[in-house]
């Protein structure tokens, strides 16, 4: 999967209750969810943030509860891919499972500038600072992530694959 947009920069420690506030999780409705993403954190994040745009931040992404709300908002919001130094376990399952794509890629993280333009290649491993020209790699996905991302996420490649068995 290949993407490219505006990075959107944030720090270490980005937790679910900032991802997506728990005030907000009455609802599991994708939409309602990325009209509060990132709100307490950067209350300009859902009036700017494009689809196909990307997140950018340090250690432990995701951390906190073990939410699936966190990747759905993101992904609901626009963002195409998130690439950090390190995730949280947890959100980084949660992403898989809901077809969030993510990267780990420390040395992209520390180049990459708020408002810089950023491709992402999932499948080649390559992250790469448009607005610099520098180019950054990181471990590409597995082909059965791939299979999980291209579904748009684990319970839609589920649905593909008993699908498959039945016109067998």
């Amino acid at each position: 999967m290949e993407f490219e947009g505006t990075a959107f920069r944030y720090g270490r420690d980005i937790d679910t209750d900032v991802i997506i506030p728990a005030r907000y999780l009455n609802t599991s409705d994708p939409a309602e969810l990325a009209r509060h993403a990132m709100e307490d954190l950067d209350e300009t994040f859902v009036d700017r943030v494009r689809p196909g745009d990307i997140v950018v931040a340090e250690e432990n992404f995701g951390c906190g509860s073990s939410r699936e709300h966190a990747p759905v908002a993101l992904k609901a919001a626009g963002v195409a891919c998130v690439v950090a130094k390190s995730f949280a376990r947890i959100f980084y399952r949660n992403a898989i499972n809901m077809g969030l794509p993510i990267l780990e890629c420390p040395a992209a993280v520390d180049a990459v500038e708020d408002g810089h333009t950023v491709a992402v290649d999932t499948e080649a491993g390559t992250v790469r600072d448009v607005t610099t020209g520098q180019e950054f790699t990181a471990e590409p996905f597995p082909p059965f992530l791939v299979e999980i991302m291209d579904a748009g996420g684990l319970v839609e490649r589920t649905r593909r694959v008993l699908d498959a068995r039945e016109g067998e």
